[in-house]
């Protein structure tokens, strides 16, 4: 088990390494990944994950990074159309920034459009496959649409991307108990 301190120090220091990119290419992602694989807790896990998305939400253009505070601010206030805009533009101003089409994906999710959801949370994982949340993501619209062995599968990848994942976890074992009760 690691200590908090020993975490809060280790934070810190990836912190403050000259990162080689901003967003999923940031070279401090790795080290954060293996700590999330390491740690046991779910509070130390917390906050190694909000180290990883504060990394995921920053890229190397300021006007992206503007973009993505806007569609972030109108999706939180429910205005998904120009949440959607946002993203949109993110997605054709920077298309390999993945974060970009994993926020355009929870939008059109948040509209009911799974398919183009599904779209965006495969180009995410393309982008970055240790995407736990897109992961998340897609099992949620898997369940939704009644795939339930697709939705245990991303869940369960989800999970060895990012063990500590307690709602992830739940949702696992509520759907390997249907599945064990459904038909063959």
């Amino acid at each position: 088990m690691v200590k908090p301190l020993t975490l809060a120090v280790t934070i810190f220091i990836l912190a403050m390494m000259g990162a080689a990119k901003a967003d999923q290419n940031d070279a401090k992602l790795d080290a954060l990944f293996a700590r999330l694989q390491e740690t046991v807790g779910v509070g130390e896990a917390a906050t190694i994950e909000q180290s990883i998305w504060a990394i995921w939400l920053r890229s190397d253009n300021a006007a992206v990074d503007k973009r993505m505070s806007v569609g972030i601010k109108a999706m939180n206030k429910g205005a998904l159309k120009i949440s959607l805009l946002a993203f949109d533009e993110i997605t054709k101003m920077a298309p390999t920034f993945a974060e970009g089409w994993n926020k355009r994906a929870t939008t059109y999710f948040l509209l009911g459009q799974y398919e183009a959801s599904v779209r965006d949370i495969q180009q995410t994982l393309l982008l970055e496959p240790r995407h736990f949340g897109a992961l998340s993501g897609m099992g949620l619209i898997y369940a939704a649409i009644g795939k339930d062995k697709a939705a245990l599968k991303v869940w369960e990848k989800a999970l060895s991307i990012n063990p500590q994942m307690p709602g992830i976890r739940a949702r696992i074992e509520d759907l390997r108990q249907k599945l064990k009760g459904a038909p063959a």
